[in-house]
């Protein structure tokens, strides 16, 4: 089946192009809002070859793999003809029945807040991947150049194209609160301009120079970033809300001038006032929940929780939530010391995989595990866990407590990444302070933990026989 086939026949078991309001892809999914969730049918979706598996939730999430998804995703559109990213209008007029499908399936607040926040940050990951990656080897080419090292002339970091190469990977995360807000913007149907001047607000260089505002008496401290990107989407939502409030009751020969005018005006007072002051408490407490408690008090114990839990969130589509934690963590402290841990539980899954693949004689499962590891090995674990280990059931058990160990030894080492990006092999270059060998072990770790667990405890050739509803031995 080719991709154009594979995008039809995704189409044909979504309930038809008229069930398809818009859709949008990330590195491995493909992600569709449809109007009746009660058209879709699932069970087949997942039973299409080339699919890993299927996430149901308010966004249909299908999952395809790196690179394949990008193809399917372009054929998608063509056979919709809706661009990535657009929203049909007609999404206005299905408002009451989707919400009612959502209610069926029991979607939470949290869920959707969450879901919001990574469809945000999704069109922004190659970006923050390629961006990471360029300053993973202006980070190598630093450590190389120290005296110590002795491998290049020192001088090369005065050389205009060090600082050139430093620079173009920065352009994306000096930006990044403009990117958030236009993004924010689009997601809650606002014009993107306007978000992207949320944005700009939060990181006004003016406010720090300021210092205090007076305000109904008050004394108002302000300072340039204070809130960070969940201040930027706050604020970008607010501008949306205010607009689109104003857009209602303005005459439109005058919508133009005043709207924006407005929207602006009041929503930079809000911002500053109210969100900035909020929005910064609770990102402290996150970060403090997160670093302080669960990896610094917490030590061992913490670290194999966060990394042991972390797969979870991930079959959720959850997991992109954590991306504004990571970034609030780079601008304050240099570095997140949250991702690498996470990270190890990509590991886990492939010491799971690698255990399965030498206990089964099944070809079919040996097969997908051959064509998923490599990928799993650099960071992109979701073929593992959809083709292998979530269906087969106990191994992902096994892979998450594999990956706890890899997690508890690297929380006490104090290991960062000096941006987002990939994780498993392809993280190394992110790491920060040239703990390279301190994230290896980690990763070597988590990957003995996963095959260890599961070559003795997680897996069985009856989960084989389950798993493709046959009598055939494994």
């Amino acid at each position: 089946m080719n991709n154009r086939e594979l995008a039809g026949k995704i189409l044909e078991h979504l309930g038809g192009k008229d069930n398809v309001t818009s859709f949008a892809n990330c590195i491995t999914r493909l992600r569709v809002n449809a109007k009746d969730h009660s058209r879709i049918n699932t069970e087949q979706l997942k039973q299409l070859d080339g699919v890993m598996g299927v996430v149901e939730d308010e966004t249909i999430q299908i999952v395809l793999g790196p690179g394949k998804v990008t193809k399917v995703a372009y054929e998608f559109g063509d056979l919709t003809g809706i661009d990535g990213g657009e929203v049909d209008q007609d999404e206005f007029d299905v408002a009451s029945d989707t919400k009612a499908s959502y209610k069926a399936k029991q979607t939470t607040k949290v869920q959707q807040v969450l879901r919001h926040i990574g469809n945000i940050f999704i069109p922004l990951i190659p970006g923050f991947v390629a961006s990471g990656l360029i300053l993973g080897i202006a980070n190598l080419i630093l450590n190389l150049a120290n005296p110590e090292a002795g491998v290049l002339n020192p001088a090369i970091l005065e050389s205009d194209w060090y600082i050139l190469l430093q620079s173009i990977g920065g352009l994306l995360f000096g930006s990044l609160g403009i990117f958030v807000g236009i993004n924010t913007a689009r997601e809650f149907r606002g014009t993107l301009v306007l978000g992207g001047i949320a944005g700009l607000i939060i990181y006004a260089p003016v406010l720090s120079d300021i210092g205090t505002l007076q305000l109904l008496g008050l004394d108002l401290k302000v300072s340039t970033g204070l809130g960070g990107l969940l201040g930027v989407i706050i604020s970008a939502y607010i501008f949306v809300k205010i607009e689109l409030f104003i857009r209602r009751r303005i005459h439109d020969s005058l919508d133009l001038l005043v709207t924006p005018l407005i929207t602006i005006l009041v929503g930079s007072l809000i911002t500053v006032a109210v969100i900035q002051p909020i929005a910064g408490f609770v990102m402290s407490g996150i970060t403090w929940f997160l670093v302080d408690v669960m990896l610094e008090v917490g030590g061992v114990v913490g670290g194999f929780v966060l990394a042991a839990t972390f797969l979870p969130l991930v079959t959720l589509g959850l997991h992109q939530g954590l991306i504004p934690v990571h970034l609030e963590l780079i601008e304050s402290i240099g570095a997140t010391t949250l991702l690498p841990v996470l990270a190890m539980a990509g590991g886990g899954q492939v010491g799971a995989a690698v255990a399965i693949y030498l206990k089964t004689k099944d070809e079919r499962l040996r097969k997908t595990i051959a064509n998923a590891l490599p990928v799993g090995v650099l960071g992109i674990g979701e073929p593992l866990i959809y083709g292998v280990s979530l269906p087969l059931g106990r191994p992902f058990l096994t892979a998450c407590l594999g990956a706890g160990f890899g997690g508890a030894f690297l929380a006490l080492t104090n290991i960062g990444a000096i941006t987002v990006g990939p994780s498993g092999v392809a993280l190394l270059p992110l790491i920060s302070d040239g703990k390279y060998v301190t994230y290896i072990i980690g990763l070597l770790i988590s990957y003995i933990g996963g095959f260890g667990l599961t070559y003795l405890f997680g897996f069985k050739k009856e989960m084989v026989n389950k798993l493709y509803n046959q009598e055939k031995a494994a």
